[in-house]
């Protein structure tokens, strides 16, 4: 008698012993899954919070939204977002992060729009060398160093500087941040971008506005 009640015991405590380590695996998954959760809301506070560091004109207007996917359709370098027309969006439209500039708005739906990233071979954004009277063009090259064409003849940009939107065309705002000029083996003049595409969770669509380059010679 006294061995069964001891097999008995055994029985139930390896019973007990079980359905505790199923209870602690359940818990265990449930804390993986809070903190993975936890690790996306501190991704997606981070990008609201960077957002506050690129200065828009008083006059702009802007929507913050959110990203749902990255490349697609004709476009190698395009992102999808979560707002369209019915949120005001508009073709042509200027985007940027907590950085700086990374495209414009090339498709809008009723619920979506794609971005065009100033990285994508089809993007040209007029551009300036920060503090200095040196225009050039903004060229994608499908990498994370767009190139910087057009340059006056003659005039050579220091590397470091830093490259802004010119405002000229009307598209982009005057002054919105971009990147520094780095060299590459080629000796040709590049652009390592302050915007970090592969960490943005939300972006601004600005809207563009009207008689901008105006608005620029009226002010100087």
């Amino acid at each position: 008698m006294q061995d069964a009640a001891v097999f008995v015991r055994g029985v139930t405590g390896l019973a007990e012993l079980q359905a505790e380590n199923t209870r602690m695996r359940a818990e265990n998954e449930k804390l993986r899954d809070w903190y993975q959760t936890a690790l996306v809301l501190d991704a997606e506070n981070k990008s609201l919070r960077d957002l506050l560091n690129v200065k828009l004109e008083p006059q702009s207007r802007y929507i913050t939204t959110r990203i749902l996917a990255d490349s697609g359709r004709s476009f190698v370098k395009s992102l999808l977002v979560s707002s369209g027309t019915k949120d005001g969006v508009q073709k042509g439209q200027a985007v940027i992060s907590g950085e700086g500039l990374v495209g414009r708005v090339v498709e809008v739906g009723k619920n979506t729009s794609r971005i065009l990233l100033i990285t994508d071979i089809n993007s040209r954004v007029p551009v300036l060398v920060e503090n200095s009277s040196q225009h050039a063009i903004l060229a994608g090259a499908n990498n994370n160093l767009p190139s910087l064409t057009h340059i006056p003849a003659g005039s050579e940009v220091e590397e470091g500087a830093r490259i802004v939107t010119s405002g000229h065309g009307g598209l982009f705002a005057k002054g919105t941040p971009i990147g520094r000029v780095v060299y590459d083996e080629s000796k040709a003049p590049r652009v390592e971008l302050f915007a970090d595409f592969d960490r943005m969770v939300y972006v601004r669509v600005v809207d563009k506005p009207h008689d901008l380059n105006l608005r620029d010679i009226d002010t100087q």
